[in-house]
């Protein structure tokens, strides 16, 4: 099996003129595998065998060389690069926090394929799968230091573990590949639901017995447990809220492979409601949104913002220092469904001023 070897320079980063030369490094080492991967598919292209395993399993296998991720040494957590493109990125020609939420996505599907896990998407094991068991989020939190810009490379390290009897937890690291400064962190909680009845189910010990032999044996967190805003709680919202949109319809592009709303798009939904001025003077540092409810593609959604006032911020042991608070904003959010008045997901955002 041909193996993509990633130069020991390209995994350890330069600063200055060397993020060029890794740049290169990393394209001429694609380009290479590309022309190897291909050369071998042409070569055997007439007989039928070759066709079929190029459409079926050899499709996966050709996936993961061309992937510029592996499992580390231990085997209890998973790194990848990703160099952010043109479409990626916003008016300030960096990443969005959805195509970083998107990313986070991307490298813990890669991560369960990686260990064995089912490839349709849902990370399922063999015993979740017979009793019709997938993975659900319950909450998502996104912390960003610095944003990547249109071109920078991303190394994304993540791992799992479990998180009491019914569920497990997800953390990231991401890192500017150039100079290994640390840009960001986040974590997840997921738990598992019954596929047809769509009701929470505890974590057997057959199913614990699956996920958790390739989980760190002790606790490993993203974040620092002292001051950590990933823990703290969202309020029920029932004062009229400041700012809203109101009558957001899913788009067809919305919908996952669950077929329902996909996570990312409840991140633009929250941003749909921030205020204008926010937008233009500020950029988010901190989103974090617990989901309760499905959103199908017929329903329509209400986006609700609220301020929040006199709270207490931290950069939650960052290497970025946390901003002065006169410079920082902060923000609670519900979706709600329009017809009924249903939470779907509510969150809480802090913003940071940008520099000028």
């Amino acid at each position: 099996m041909l193996r993509c070897h990633t130069p020991p320079q390209c995994r350890l980063g330069a600063g200055g003129a060397g993020a060029g030369v890794l740049l290169r490094q990393r394209s001429e080492v694609a380009v290479r595998c590309r022309a190897r991967q291909v050369s071998g598919v042409e070569a055997a292209a007439g007989t039928p065998a070759a066709r079929a395993a190029v459409e079926g399993g050899e499709r996966t296998s050709l996936a993961e060389r061309l992937r510029l991720g592996s499992l580390l040494e231990d085997g209890l957590s998973y790194k990848e690069s990703f160099i952010v493109r043109c479409y990626e990125v916003g008016i300030n020609k960096t990443a969005t926090v959805e195509t970083i939420a998107n990313l986070l996505q991307e490298v813990g599907c890669n991560h369960a394929q990686s260990v064995g896990f089912s490839t349709d998407g849902f990370a399922t094991t063999t015993t979740m799968r017979k009793l019709g068991l997938i993975w659900v989020t319950n909450r998502m939190h996104i912390e960003i230091y610095k944003y990547p810009a249109w071109g920078d490379v991303v190394e994304i390290e993540t791992w799992c573990q479990e998180d009491g009897k019914i569920g497990t937890r997800r953390d990231w690291i991401l890192k500017d590949l150039a100079n290994g400064e640390v840009i960001g962190r986040a974590t997840s909680k997921w738990v598992m639901m019954n596929q047809n009845t769509r009701r929470l189910q505890r974590v057997s010990d057959d199913v614990r017995d699956e996920v958790f032999v390739h989980c760190p044996k002790t606790p490993r967190l993203a974040f620092p447990e002292e001051n950590n805003g990933s823990l703290k709680k969202i309020p029920v919202l029932t004062d009229p809220a400041q700012h809203s949109r109101l009558g957001l319809v899913p788009r067809r592009a919305d919908l996952d492979m669950n077929q329902h709303v996909n996570n990312v798009t409840y991140i633009g939904w929250v941003l749909e409601s921030i205020p204008q001025d926010i937008i233009d003077t500020h950029e988010l540092q901190t989103i974090t949104l617990d989901y309760r409810r499905e959103c199908q593609h017929d329903d329509i959604v209400d986006s609700l913002t609220y301020i929040e006032e006199g709270e207490e911020k931290s950069s939650n042991g960052s290497a970025f220092a946390a901003p002065h608070p006169e410079e920082q904003r902060q923000f609670l959010h519900c979706l709600r469904f329009a017809g009924n008045g249903n939470e779907i997901n509510r969150g809480r955002t802090v913003w940071r001023k940008l520099a000028r």
